[in-house]
Order: C-alpha cells, then structure tokens, then sequence
C-alpha cells in the first residue's frame, strides 16, 4: 500500500500552465458546456462538461423523505446528510408529507413548498420519478435517486430507467444514480496538502481502500458514486475533475460505459490537460462482464476494445484495487520526471536482482551507470559488489555516513530518474538508517524515490513514522505495486509531453471519396470481392491490376493486358471464403491454364449454386507480409478498425491490434507495435523492411471509410493486404464488404 508519495503539482502551476495554453481554467456555468461541432459521422468533436461546483458544493439542499424515526435507514442517512451540509456550509431543508420537523428542523410537505430553488434534492424515496417531475418546476440544479430495481433487474427494469432519464432530459436537472449512494457525502480530510486524487465508482464499496488512503496522508477532493448513471455517467465526472485545479489524479471503478464517445472525449481532456486517469475497468471475463450488467445494468463492452480506446487516449488500466490506489496516489503527487532511467538499490544483491528482473521483463528501464559513477560508488561500497545497476551495498554501509553519500551520488547522475529501494524486511538498525536517509535525500531532490517496505506486518517505526511520515517519498508494500505504478507515471508523462489530440484532426466534411463509394453501397448485401475492391480504390486503397471476365477468351485477353501470372478467382456477392471452395487459381502462366481454370471455376461455382458476376483474372503480387485491415461495429464505441497479421495467420494466431476513431498516425502506429509479429515489418532471416508507411496510411484511409460510411458498412475485412518492401506500397489482394 502506498504511503505518503513524493513530490507535489501545485495548484497554482496547474492552473498557470491551463491559462498558458489559452483556456478557461474550468467550467464556469452551470449545466453542459462544449460545441456543436461534429465529426464527418455526425458525432461531437468536443465533450459537454457539467459545472458540478453546486453539486459538491451546495448552497442549498432538500432532502426529500428525510427521517429522525429511529431504526429507519432513512433517519441514519438523513443524519449524515446533515452533517455533510453543515461541513460545506449548506442550508439544509427536511422534505416529508406527513411530518412537522425533522431533527428540529422545520419539515416541508412537497418539494412545490420549498422557501427557494435549491441546488440538490436527495432523493430517498422508492420511485424517484413523480418527485423528478415535481422537481422540474422548481428549476432545481441536481438531484440524487439511491432507489434501487432499476437496469440491473433487468428489462422492465431497463424500460423504467428509460423512463426516468427521459423525464430528467426535460426537467433539465442533473441526476446522480439511481441505484447510487452516499459516498459523495462522505467526511474529507481538510488538513491534508497537496494535489488529491478524485474518485469515481460504480460500485461504492470498491472505492474505499482508495478512501482510506487519506490516512496515509494522501489527500482525497471528491468521490463521484455514479450507479446506473441514468443521466451523469464516469465521463462527466472525468470531464469536470480534469479541470479541477486541486486534482491531481483522477481514480475510477467502471463496471460499465454508458456511452463510448462521451468516454473518448473526457479521456481527450484529461490527456489535454496532463491529468492522469487510473481505471479499473470490470469485463475482461465473461463472468465478469455478467456479474457487472445485474449490478449496476451497464454495457461493459467488448474488452479488447475498450482497452484500446483506454490505451489511445492515456487512460491507465489495471486490474486491482490496490494497483489503483497505488498508482493513483502516485500519479497524483510526483513531479514530472526527469528521465526514465530506473536505478534499483538494496542492502541485498538477491533483492536487487530479483527487483530489476520484474522491473525490465515489465518495460522499465534500467540503465547501466556510468564507469565514473560506478568509481564514486566504490568509494563507499566494497569493490567486489556491484555497483553498474542495480546497485549492491552489501549492507554496512547503511549504517553510517556512507549510507547517505551512496544515495545522493545515485540520485546526482543524470540517467536516472528514478531510485527504487526495496527492503524486503524490517533488519534494525539498518533498515531504520537506511528508512531515514532515504526520506532525507528524497527532501533535496526533484526526483522520485521510492521504498518498497516488504514487512507483512507495517507496525515498524521505520515504516509507520519514518516513510509514511514523509511527503516526498513513494511507499509500497509489494514489488508489483511498484513496478506498476512507476511504469505507468513514465508512461503518462511520456504520452501527455507529445499528445496530439485526434478529434483535432478529425475529419468534418466528406471527402470527394465519399460520393464515389456510396454509388457502390448495396444496402442489405455482401459485395462481390470486385465490388469491395472498387470501394477500396474510391478512398485511394491501391489493389492489383484485374478485370472481371464473363468468357474464358476474355479471361486469356485480360491475363496478357495484367501480365503473367495471374490469380484468378471466382466473384459473386455473399461469397465469403473462395479458397475453401476452391474458387481461386494461382500462378497461371499461360493462355492454356487460364481457359482451364475458367472452365473449372465456373463449373465449381455451377455445382455449389452460386451465381457468379463473373471471374476476376488478377495482378499476382507474391513479395510482402500478409496483413489484416478491417472494420467492424462496436456497441458502445462505432466504427472500430482493426490491424494485424493477415492471410491464413489472422485465423491462427489472432495476433490483431485494435484502434477506436479518431485516431492519427501515431496512434495507428502504436497500435502495430501491440503486436506479437510486429518483426516480420521489420524483416526476419533476410527479408527486406516492409513499407510500414504505406500499411499506416491504409489504416488511416481505411478509419476514413468507416467514419464517412458509417453505419452503411457493417464489415470490412482487407485480407491479405500484402505490405510490399519499403517504399513500394501496399496492395489489397481480397477485400469483403458487407453494407447494413
């Protein structure tokens, strides 16, 4: 569990570097706030963001069904609520048909005899929706429903919750839930300093090891418990804490997305404005995609997706909820680094290495220090223990004033920086000296130093007092917590110091491709592989040289127009899988096999009762790698494309990368370098490189297709295209396209 972490972002140099890149520093009125302008697909380009500030803050609250009869669980959350209001400064007004005063407060019958528009209604009632009417005439800002039987119940529960949101889109209120609770009125911590973490669950119970890290001293803003998210869902929340100059990092639980481009455009202003967001994100199972639908009746969404949309836009995915708040509170504290070099150093040569072992087979990077510096540190550490990376003490020197030189020399090289010690147990006086010089050097550098304390039992003083007590210092109590969380500050920072917003560079109108193609369009069909290839050449896909023929002499004419050899394979829509069926000929080489395979293809095609427009006597192209390009639908994001090893090996190894419009060039390339035979681009056992910009650019012209087409392509699926050698492009030898 992480302590007390290093460093502090000011909120006045957050707030400077916004106003520096010529925006507002955050919302500033109330209910949505963006543009109208779409995208070529009709989508927006710019994400709504709720001026939340009366929601967190209010200065007026009704609750409505609020209770003091003792045993009722609206009496203990009426309580609470009470409190709450009093700690922001809020003026609080009991709602009940039937009661005179409520904990001495006067009681109102119905929320029309209210003394003035407040900015929350609390909503403890069974059946929100009569009072979210009521609500509408009052011009009320939010409101809160924790009733549950809602989507997670199921179809009449789903149709309810319909219901309910459409009468919250005409009220023009703002609703939290239903199916929520009271972690926003929790009690924060008002003495803490720093940058905090804002916290944002579906499932409230899962954010509270993130909520206990206060008494660590890390210090919390806000938590956002969103539910069934009827209305305000994850990417609200993400929008306005981004903008919020205290906010540091932002923590999320997400069982389920309730819409993909709302999620997209918060995680673009997060990325925007450098706040790190950390995800849990449930669905990467079956069961668990199961488990979250009756929890809180969200779409998960297919996971291989979403982890691509999280990945393009800087969203930092893991998988435990301590991983979460480790990471989280780190991200949220520690300065910017200086380099990404990581230095490991123990009182131990097995902790060192078995530390730098996870830590390079994780992606971190630990380089081997320099001679001059590995002279230095042999100063105070006997010859024969090393000292290049990681760094061995052997033990002694700990316990005196080498113990502090060693560190200091290790943080003043410019390779490094990270320091990362791990003290696999508490080993008094050693650990205690070593606790302490750390805590010490960490307080006049600006680079990130952690500890990993491996004590399972975390009562030492060493670890309670001395590193908990620090600000500056990053505490772990696990290896892999560790390593996660550093790997993913280095990645944060590296990804926001060159993040280029692809909704910036979306398109807006259609392209001259666009008419073209959709004069090809067979609305409710599978298109002929000539058909798609035509579609592929309207958006400037190049594919081989080819005629479609419906004679055997005209085949023997267009192979001496296409030059030999050639492929020739039978075209016919619906017709998916030509190999199978033995529908394509290759390496003809004269007139005489061409009339041969003409006969054959058409009596095949005959006997199978497929009516075919023809056969496609083709351009062989033999020197490449096989790719796949394609399109297909996702239910939360759209358009999805995805890229990776074509031909046969699509269906082997599934080695596939997936990308979530927009997206630009450098995140079609990050997305090649997901996979597993990323090399063979590169050329393997003499091979030359393969055009890799030519493949980007298919990708990218391909993006185009789907956001201009939408959802009048259903597939797409270009396989092979063969990736020619460097700078002889790429060629779409099969295509199938299905148009909705």
């Amino acid at each position: 569990m992480l302590g007390s972490t290093y460093g502090t972002l000011t909120t006045d140099s957050r707030r400077a570097r916004v106003i520096a890149c010529g925006e507002q520093p955050g919302p500033a009125v109330h209910g949505r706030t963006g543009t109208d302008e779409r995208d070529v697909s009709g989508r927006p380009l710019h994400g709504e963001v709720p001026d939340l500030d009366r929601f967190f803050r209010p200065e007026s609250v009704a609750v409505v069904g609020a209770s003091d009869a003792e045993g009722r669980p609206n009496t203990g959350i009426t309580r609470q609520l009470m409190g709450w209001a009093e700690r922001v400064g809020a003026r609080l007004y009991p709602v009940h048909p039937t009661r005179e005063s409520v904990f001495g407060l006067p009681c109102r019958p119905s929320v029309a005899d209210l003394p003035e528009q407040v900015d929350l209604a609390v909503l403890l009632v069974a059946d929100p929706l009569p009072v979210i009417e009521q609500l509408s005439d009052t011009k009320v800002k939010f409101a809160v429903a924790f009733a549950s039987g809602f989507a997670e119940t199921g179809e009449a529960g789903a149709a309810a919750q319909e219901r309910l949101a459409a009468t919250v889109e005409r009220s023009g209120l703002r609703l939290l839930g239903p199916n929520t609770n009271l972690n926003a009125f929790e009690r924060f911590r008002d003495d803490l300093d720093g940058p905090a973490i804002a916290l944002i669950t579906q499932s409230g119970h899962q954010g509270r090891p993130v909520f206990a890290l206060q008494e660590l001293g890390i210090r919390l803003s806000h938590w956002a418990p969103t539910g069934n998210e009827a209305d305000l869902e994850t990417a609200d929340f993400i929008s306005y804490f981004a903008q919020r100059p205290e906010v540091g990092a932002i923590a999320c639980y997400v069982e389920g997305l309730k819409d993909g481009r709302s999620f997209l455009l918060a995680a673009d202003r997060a990325a925007r404005e450098g706040v790190p967001v950390v995800a849990v994100k449930v669905g990467r199972t079956e069961t668990g995609a199961r488990t979250a639908a009756s929890h809180t009746g969200k779409l998960t969404g297919a996971d291989t997706v979403v982890d691509a949309a999280m990945r393009q836009f800087g969203v930092i995915r893991v998988d435990g909820l301590d991983e979460l708040q480790d990471t989280a509170a780190l991200l949220a504290r520690a300065r910017p680094p200086q380099s990404d070099g990581v230095v490991v150093y123990s009182i131990s040569g097995g902790t060192g290495a078995h530390f730098s072992d996870l830590a390079t087979a994780a992606g971190l990077t630990l380089p081997t220090l320099p001679e001059a510096k590995q002279a230095e540190l042999h100063e105070w550490i006997p010859e024969y223990l090393n000292v290049a990376n990681p760094v061995d003490n052997g033990g002694h020197p700990v316990g005196d004033h080498r113990g502090r030189k060693i560190i200091d020399a290790i943080l003043a090289d410019p390779s490094v920086g990270v320091l990362i010690c791990p003290i696999t147990g508490p080993f008094p006086p050693m650990s205690d000296k070593l606790a302490q010089d750390l805590v010490a050097a960490a307080e006049r550098t600006d680079k990130l130093v952690c500890v990993v304390w491996g004590s399972p039992v975390g009562t030492e003083a060493a670890y309670r007092e001395t590193l908990l007590g620090s600000s500056r210092v990053a505490t772990f109590r696990t290896f892999a917590n560790c390593i996660t969380a550093v790997r993913a500050y280095l990645d944060h920072h590296r990804f926001t110091a060159s993040y280029r917003s692809p909704f910036d560079e979306a398109p807006r109108t259609p392209s001259p491709s666009f008419r073209k193609a959709q004069a090809l369009m067979r609305p409710g069909n599978q298109l002929s592989e000539h058909a798609a290839k035509q579609l592929l050449r309207a958006y400037g896909i190049r594919v081989p040289r080819e005629q479609l023929v419906t004679s055997a002499a005209a085949a023997v004419r267009a192979a001496s127009l296409v030059g030999y050899p050639v492929v020739m394979k039978a075209s016919a829509p619906q017709l998916a899988h030509k190999s199978e069926l033995g529908l394509v000929k290759i390496e003809l080489t004269s007139a005489s096999q061409v009339r041969d395979a003409y006969r054959e293809l058409t009596d095949i095609a005959r006997y199978e009762g497929i009516g075919l427009d023809g056969v496609l006597v083709c351009q062989m192209v033999e020197r490449g790698v096989e790719m796949v390009v394609g399109v297909t639908h996702d239910d939360l994001f759209g358009p999805t494309v995805t890229v990776g090893l074509g031909g046969v090996l699509v269906e082997v190894l599934r080695d596939t990368a997936v990308c979530v419009p927009p997206f630009g060039e450098r995140q079609a390339r990050a997305a090649l370098d997901e996979l597993r035979g990323r090399p063979l681009l590169d050329g393997v056992r003499g091979a030359p490189p393969a055009d890799i910009d030519a493949l980007v650019e298919v990708v990218l012209r391909v993006q185009r297709m789907a956001l201009e087409l939408g959802d009048d392509l259903a597939e797409l699926d270009i396989n092979p295209l063969m990736v020619l050698p460097r700078g002889q492009g790429a060629v779409a030898l099969d295509a199938l396209a299905v148009c909705r």
